[in-house]
C-alpha cells in the first residue's frame, strides 16, 4: 500500500487520531489504515451498502478476532523495544515473542547499526506493525512522530545497549531516532548492556554507567561468559530475554509499590572482591554472595529503589535490582560513593583488605629454588568511608562482621572502628558451612545492645533485616 499523506487536519481530529492510535499500539498512519480497512470491510467493493438490509455486508467473525488480537494487547501495557546495533541484536527478536506472549503491545526503533544485525522487516513481522528506523521519516513525523514514541509507551527498553548508546544517553545526544526519544522520554528505561568485556571495563564506559544508575536508569545484566569474538570471556553477555522480562515486570511492580521501603533508595553490597597479583592470578576470598543478593532482592520486594555494587559471583542478577558489577575494593568503593545519596547502605560484601603493591603485567613464572615475594598495601576501607562520610552519609549504614571466633565481641569492636549504625556479625568458620552455603546465623550489633537470631535460611535473614530497616527509616524503635 502507497504512503498516507493527509493535509488539512485539525487539531482536535489530529489529537483524536493519536489517542487511539495509542491505545491500539499504532503509528497514526497505520490506525487510519486500520479504519479504512473496516470501511471496506463494512462496504465491499461491489458497491456501498446505505441500508442494513439483507444486501449489506458485514466482517466475518475470524476477520473480527483478527481485529481485536491485533489492537488490543492483553496487559494494556506498551512497550519501545529500542535495539542497538551489536551482535545480541538478535536475542532481540526472542524478546519481541516474549513480550507478545504475555499480553505487551510492542513498538521497535532499530538503529543503523543495528539493521546490520536484524532487518526492519523480521522486526516488523513479529511486533505486528512497522519497525521505526528514521528521525526524518516523513510518514510519522508530520505529527512529531518521534515525541509520540518517546510519551506514548509505558516503558523503554534498550536492548542490547551497546555503550555507544550508553554514552549518548548519559551526555544527552540526540542525533537518530533511537537517542531522541531517550532524550525525550519521560517513561522509566531498563538498559540491557552487551558489548566487549574491554569496552565494559573501560574507564568512559563505567563513567557514563555510573552517570545512568545516578540518573534513576534500570539495568539488567550484562551476564559473564563466552564473548562473540572467538577465545574471549567476560563480562558483557547481554542477559537473556526471560531475564529482561522479569526486569521489566519488576520495574513495573516498583512503580505501583506500596511496601514499606517505597520512595526509599538502598545501596547494597555483596560478594568477594578480586585483587590482581597478575593477568591469571588474584586474591579473593571465598565468599558467595548469597547473603548479599538475597538482601537486595528483599529489598526491591519491600518497594525500595536498590542498588546492588556486586563484586565477582555466580548468581544471577535479582530482579527489579540495578547492579553494578566490579572486581576490586577501589572500583567497589568508587561504585558505592556514585550510587550515593541513599537511605540506608548495607555493606554484606567481604571486601579483600589488601593487594599487591604493584600489579605484575606478565604472568609470574615459577623459578626454582625460589618464591616470589609479594608486597602488600591496605585497601581502601568501604564501610568505614562511607559511614564516616562529612556529606552524603546514608541515614542507616549497616555492616557486616564475618568472624571465626569471639563474634560477638570483635563485632563490637567493628562498630566502634568504622562509625556504622549495626553490625551483622557471623559465624564463618569451617565448621559453621555459612561461607558458600544457604543457611546463616546472625547476630544484630548495635549501640543500644545485641540481639541473637535463630538459625535461618539466608532469605529469612534477609527479610528480617530489610523489616528491621524499614521500621528504623520510619522511625520505629
Amino acid at each position: 500500500m502507497p504512503s498516507l499523506t493527509i493535509r488539512n487536519i485539525d487539531e482536535a481530529l489530529k489529537r483524536q487520531l493519536r489517542l487511539r492510535a495509542a491505545h491500539h499500539g499504532h503509528s497514526v498512519e497505520e490506525e487510519i489504515r486500520q479504519m479504512l480497512r473496516s470501511m471496506a470491510a463494512a462496504n465491499p467493493a461491489d458497491g456501498p451498502s446505505h441500508s442494513a438490509g439483507p444486501t449489506a455486508r458485514s466482517p466475518s467473525p475470524a476477520a473480527t478476532s483478527r481485529s481485536a488480537t491485533a489492537t488490543s494487547p492483553s496487559s494494556g501495557k506498551q512497550v519501545l523495544l529500542i535495539i542497538g546495533g551489536g551482535i545480541a541484536a538478535y536475542k532481540s527478536l526472542d524478546l519481541i515473542r516474549r513480550l507478545r506472549e504475555r499480553g505487551f503491545a510492542v513498538r521497535c526503533i532499530l538503529t543503523a547499526a543495528a539493521q546490520h544485525f536484524v532487518t526492519p522487516f523480521s522486526v516488523g513481522a513479529l511486533c505486528g506493525q512497522r519497525a521505526f528506523t528514521d528521525l526524518f521519516d516523513p510518514m510519522s513525523e508530520f505529527d512529531v512522530g518521534h515525541i509520540r514514541l518517546a510519551r506514548d509507551s509505558d516503558i523503554v527498553i534498550v536492548a542490547p545497549a551497546t555503550a555507544d548508546l550508553m554514552a549518548k544517553m548519559a551526555h544527552g545526544l540526540a542525533d537518530d531516532l533511537a537517542s531522541a526519544v531517550l532524550l525525550a522520554t519521560d517513561k522509566p528505561i531498563l538498559l540491557a548492556p552487551a558489548m566487549n568485556r574491554f569496552m565494559w571495563e573501560h574507564r568512559a564506559t563505567r563513567h557514563n554507567f555510573a552517570q545512568l544508575m545516578a540518573d534513576g536508569v534500570s539495568v539488567v545484566g550484562p551476564n559473564e561468559g563466552e564473548m562473540a569474538e572467538s577465545g574471549e570471556h567476560g563480562i558483557g553477555r547481554m542477559a537473556e530475554p526471560l531475564e529482561i522480562v522479569a526486569a521489566m515486570e519488576s520495574a513495573f511492580a516498583r512503580n505501583a509499590a506500596t511496601g514499606p521501603l517505597a520512595g526509599k533508595r538502598i545501596i547494597v553490597t555483596s560478594g568477594p572482591t578480586h585483587e590482581p597479583i597478575d593477568p591469571v592470578r588474584f586474591i579473593a576470598n571465598r565468599s558467595s554472595g548469597k547473603q548479599g543478593h538475597a538482601i537486595a532482592e528483599a529489598a526491591a520486594a519491600a518497594g525500595a529503589d536498590v542498588i546492588l555494587v556486586s563484586g565477582p559471583v555466580h548468581l544471577p542478577d535479582p530482579p527489579g535490582v540495578k547492579t553494578t558489577k566490579i572486581e576490586t575494593a577501589r572500583e567497589m568503593l568508587t561504585a558505592v560513593e556514585a550510587a550515593l545519596p541513599a537511605d540506608a547502605a548495607i555493606f554484606a560484601a567481604a571486601v579483600g583488605d589488601w593487594r599487591t603493591a604493584d600489579t605484575a603485567r606478565q604472568k609470574i613464572k615459577k623459578i626454582a629454588g625460589g618464591t616470589p615475594q609479594l608486597a602488600l598495601v591496605e585497601n581502601p576501607d568501604v564501610l568505614a568511608s562511607v559511614a564516616r562520610a562529612k556529606s552524603k552519609r546514608p541515614k542507616l549504614v549497616v555492616g557486616f562482621a564475618a568472624e571465626t571466633e569471639h563474634v560477638v565481641e570483635n563485632a563490637q569492636k567493628k562498630l566502634a572502628s568504622k562509625g556504622c549504625d549495626w553490625i551483622m556479625a557471623n559465624d564463618v568458620s569451617s565448621e559453621s558451612g555459612v561461607m558458600g552455603g544457604d543457611q546463616n546465623a546472625v547476630h544484630l550489633v548495635s549501640h543500644s545492645g545485641v540481639e541473637s537470631w535463630p538459625p535461618q535460611s539466608k532469605d529469612e535473614v534477609a527479610r528480617h533485616l530489610i523489616a528491621r530497616i524499614a521500621a528504623a527509616l520510619a522511625g520505629e524503635k
